[in-house]
Parts: C-alpha cells; structure tokens; sequence
C-alpha cells in the first residue's frame, strides 16, 4: 500500500525550494538541501558537490537574471522507503544581460528522508533547452 503523507511532505519540500529561490531567498534552501548534495549538470557535462556550491549557482542566477515567468507542471513523486525522487517539467523566461531566454526541461531531484525531513541530495535537469525568446 502506497503511504501518500510520504508523497505529500516531498512534493511539499520540493515546493518550499522552488519557492525559496523563486524569492530570491537562497538562504533558506540551507535546511532543505543536504550538506553533500550533488548536482548533476544538464547532460551530464560536470558535477557540482556540497551546499555551498550549490547555493552559489542559484545566488549567481538570482543576481544576475530576472525571472518574467516560472511555471511547473507534470510534476511525479515516487517514494521508496526513505528515499523519494520528485520531478516536473518547467518552463522559465528570464532576462539577463539584456536579453530573454527561454528554458524548458525536466527537473529531477532525489530526497532523503533525514531526522523526520526531506532533504534534497541530488538533482539534475533532463531534456533542458535554451532559445533566446
């Protein structure tokens, strides 16, 4: 029998991280995502290990870009025991520069169940694409 509270409290943390940058508060991504966390550069072009790093990317998007529109959709939660993996698909227009983009693809993040939360531990971006708009 599949236990929907695990998929809720994931699908939540993965809200309150989405939701946390989208604000600009990088900061408060600290308790969501694990010390260690990996990420996985779109198509698997290099790596990125540890919070600090982490937080940088997402800090260095936020000063230098400005979001015009975020949206999320197709989102799949799937948990096994302590582990559960949350993904959506997203579609983004920034400026940065003086230009727009637009960008697409799959986000997929793995969560650890650690002392009653979901961490992040890992995540990629699948299928991403980038077009000036």
């Amino acid at each position: 029998m599949v236990d929907e509270s695990k998929h809720k409290y994931a699908a939540e943390a993965m809200r309150q991280i989405n939701q946390a940058w989208l604000d600009g508060q990088v900061q408060d991504l600290v308790p969501l995502v694990h010390a260690e966390i990996v990420t996985v550069l779109p198509g698997f072009a290099g790596r990125i290990q540890g919070r600090d790093a982490f937080l940088a990317g997402f800090r260095d998007f936020f000063e230098s870009a400005t979001i015009q529109e975020f949206r999320e959709h197709d989102h799949q939660v799937d948990v096994a025991g302590d582990t559960a993996v949350v993904t959506f698909r997203f579609d983004m227009v920034y400026e940065r520069s003086g230009k727009r983009y637009r960008s697409t693809g799959r986000d997929l993040w793995a969560f650890q169940k650690l002392g009653g939360a979901w961490i992040a531990v890992w995540r990629t971006m699948l299928d991403a694409e980038e077009n000036v708009a």
